[in-house]
């Protein structure tokens, strides 16, 4: 929330600001998955409040088109339940049904939710505000309970 705190600033006023690095509900949700964020990833956060819908689709299907893996803030809110079903959508249409895509509701904590399945099976109410969706790159895997992306590149 850092970025917020210097955005306010802008106008001229004056904080002591102090910023500590920590674990980003991205990664926590990584490690509880495996290794999916293991090669090159990029994370994008879905909600359309501070940027137009037609940004984010663009930077999604760029970074399908790159062989990323993707990791989601803000998927599906209930003022904007749409957005989420369009993101699949573009997924599939950029990135097949095949791919793996991950979902971590409330990573690490008592409320705990891991589900894993190929887009082709995904469906928008999956996921919700406290839900970390991440999706595999071409070479995203399982292996046992386990979802990773290999380091080397074939």
């Amino acid at each position: 929330m850092a970025s917020a705190v210097f955005e306010a600033m802008e106008d001229g006023s004056q904080a002591d600001v102090r910023v500590l690095p920590g674990i980003t509900a991205m990664l926590a949700a990584a490690a509880r998955l495996g290794a999916p964020l293991g090669h090159d990833f990029c994370a994008i956060n879905l909600s359309d409040n501070l940027k137009p819908w037609e940004v984010i689709e663009t930077r999604l299907r760029l970074a399908v088109r790159a062989d990323f893996a993707l990791a989601f803030y803000n998927p599906r809110s209930a003022s904007r339940p749409h957005g989420f079903a369009r993101v699949l959508e573009v997924l599939r249409e950029e990135g097949g049904t095949d791919r793996l895509i991950s979902f971590a509701r409330a990573a690490p904590t008592p409320d705990e939710r891991l589900l894993t399945v190929t887009l082709g099976e995904a469906r928008p109410e999956m996921a919700d505000m406290r839900t970390m969706v991440i999706v595999g790159s071409s070479a995203t895997r399982r292996v046992g309970t386990y979802v990773y992306t290999p380091r080397s590149v074939r």
